[in-house]
């Protein structure tokens, strides 16, 4: 196993933007070991008057819209600007074997390849909702690391959406013209969220049917109610492919910015985060900590048998593994 290095050596090239070290963080930061949490906690704690400076912007969007080479064509408009940005793509992870396919790297080769950008994919392990457990601690590193923007990729549509609001400025829907109507319940949940709408592939022979999108979109937004952000959604076309409306949507991005510094929003809606960042954080490490409990072990297989065999309620089994953790911890 490759040696760890000191809390030192971490913290210092972190600050120093040293790209390898950051690595080697995240790692830490991802791991499940005992030693590694421990260690993950004392980075965190010494890089964290450092961060808060970055630009956090959320990117979701439904099957087959094109997130990877929109984000590529979006992180190559942020460093054009001279700004350093950083993406966290999160892939999901199999329940079965716990692997993951990893694949975004590969996807904005010509991204990676830019001095100014940094491409991380992490693993959703078992978390919910298609966000790694440690995205946000990952997206402090970051911001330690010196990068201005950071670039939160989700899975896809569900649960995960909810959670990147939850840890980001900016939430950026991307959809596609035609989508279908089967995903007007799920559009709806997440237009709600979302403070900037991006019809992708507006190109070629897709370009009318794009725009009409655009259109009926805009007019669907105008029925939600006010945002306590002050900013009005609206509804934009591009085209990843071709590069187009890229620097508009950077715009908006920038306009929603100003806007919630001036209202106040912008702080405020931090502060939140991170109450429920430390709320979240309680439910995982008891959760944890009640499954790896020795006492709730031996009983959670028998008690599970017997839920499943109809032979024990379920509330009933769940209040005895409870009363276990409780007692023996």
């Amino acid at each position: 196993m490759r040696h760890r290095l000191s809390l030192e050596e971490y913290t210092s090239g972190i600050l120093a933007g040293d790209r390898l070290v950051l690595s080697r963080a995240i790692t830490i930061i991802e791991s499940r070991l005992i030693e590694d949490k421990d260690l993950a906690a004392q980075i965190l704690r010494q890089i964290l008057p450092r961060t808060g400076n970055s630009l956090r912007i959320g990117i979701t969007g439904i099957p087959g819209v094109g997130k990877s080479t929109f984000i590529e064509a979006f992180g190559k408009q942020v460093t054009s600007l001279g700004k350093s940005v950083a993406v966290l793509a999160i892939d999901p992870s199999s329940k079965k074997s716990g692997g993951s396919i990893l694949g975004d790297k590969t996807r904005m080769e010509e991204l990676s390849r830019d001095s100014l950008a940094f491409i991380r994919p992490s693993a959703t392990g078992l978390s919910l909702g298609g966000v790694a457990r440690s995205t946000r601690e990952t997206m402090l590193l970051c911001e330690a690391g010196g990068f201005d923007v950071i670039l939160i990729e989700t899975v896809g549509v569900g649960q995960s959406e909810t959670l990147v609001k939850g840890m980001t400025d900016f939430f950026l829907l991307l959809m596609l013209a035609g989508a279908g109507d089967e995903l007007q319940g799920i559009k709806k949940g997440i237009m709600e969220m979302a403070d900037l709408i991006a019809i992708n592939k507006a190109d070629g022979l897709n370009k009318d049917a794009a725009m009409r999108a655009v259109a009926e979109y805009q007019q669907a937004l105008h029925l939600f109610p006010k945002t306590e952000s002050g900013f009005i959604s609206k509804a934009v076309p591009c085209s990843a492919l071709e590069n187009t409306g890229i620097a508009a949507i950077w715009d908006e991005m920038m306009r929603f910015f100003d806007i919630t510094r001036k209202n106040g929003f912008f702080e405020k809606n931090r502060q939140l985060q991170n109450l429920d960042w430390m709320h979240d954080y309680i439910r995982q490490t008891l959760e944890e900590q009640f499954y790896s409990s020795p006492a709730v072990k031996r009983k959670l297989t028998s008690l599970e048998e017997a839920v499943g065999n109809n032979l024990e309620p379920p509330l009933s089994a769940a209040r005895q593994l409870i009363d276990i953790f409780m007692k023996n911890g």
